[in-house]
């Protein structure tokens, strides 16, 4: 991150507006009320995290579900990004980020110093906002991955590119076109290039930040139909502006606000019946 990006973020941090939303900031706390049905497949207990001298994530603890779509809400500049970003320790890569905290996934703490990054972002990929494939074929896109981690045999090979991208529901649209650019395709398709790339290493769990937010309608629809099919294979977290998007496609939702986690449950319960009164006003537009 510059320096630049540093004084922005700080900048938002710190430039939060609550005045509008009539609320006293020191008196919001984390929500401990935190149930699920299953078993935690990765589970955040106790986090706190600054961008140097800004906090922006505030004793948050949420379980997530294994084989469930998680979906994070809540306002702009409200960590539910950064936190996101926590699960398979991103934000390590910006200098002036600090945290403390435990992450389990599979009961290990991945916030240890002895973590294995290269394993655990293979095993936990991030999908972002922005399609970004690579300058490369539609197949090596697929395969880029998987040549850095393993070496498979060229038919092996062929195998886990078809297998990703039908996954992806991508396979029918791209099938006799394998080596032309990825990045010739529409956005929609890039993007669901991008989700057949990160599951073409075998990950356990995948992030998704944002991915329609530069898609129109129809390939929204596309990606939502997705995520639910994901859900058969992989446990699935979406941060996303779109609250008719969270009650479409996920099981939990957890509402953040001002670096806490206010509200956390079935994302029926959440949208038809919500416990606390800041989730309710933003869930009916008072505020965000």
């Amino acid at each position: 991150m510059t320096d630049q990006n540093q004084i922005e973020t700080k900048k938002k941090l710190e430039n939060t507006d609550e005045s509008s939303f009539d609320i006293d900031r020191d008196s919001i706390v984390s929500t401990t009320d935190l149930n699920i049905d299953g078993t935690p497949h990765i589970e955040v207990k106790g986090l706190n995290l600054r961008y140097g001298a800004a906090q922006a994530i505030y004793d948050v603890s949420v379980p997530i579900e294994r084989n469930s779509v998680t979906a994070f809400i809540g306002p702009s500049g409200c960590g539910k990004s950064t936190l996101l970003r926590c699960l398979n320790r991103m934000n390590d890569l910006i200098p002036i980020c600090n945290y403390d905290g435990e992450i389990l996934y599979d009961g290990e703490d991945i916030n240890q110093p002895s973590t294995d990054l290269v394993r655990l972002r293979r095993k936990i990929g991030m999908v972002f906002q922005k399609p970004n494939p690579f300058p490369k074929s539609i197949y090596d896109n697929v395969a880029y991955g998987v040549q850095l981690h393993y070496s498979p045999s060229r038919r092996k090979m062929n195998e886990i590119v078809e297998s990703s991208l039908i996954k992806s529901a991508l396979w029918g649209e791209v099938s006799d076109r394998l080596h032309e650019l990825g990045t010739s395709l529409s956005g929609g398709q890039q993007q669901r290039l991008c989700i057949a790339r990160t599951i073409s290493v075998e990950p356990d769990i995948i992030l998704m930040d944002e991915p329609c937010s530069a898609l129109d309608p129809i390939a929204t629809a596309k990606i939502e139909d997705l995520i639910l099919e994901l859900k058969e294979h992989f446990t699935v977290v979406i941060v996303t502006h779109s609250m008719s998007q969270a009650q479409r496609v996920s099981d939990y939702t957890a509402f953040m606000f001002l670096g806490r986690l206010i509200e956390f449950g079935k994302t029926e319960k959440i949208f038809n019946n919500p416990e606390k009164e800041l989730t309710e006003r933003y869930i009916v537009g008072r505020f965000g």
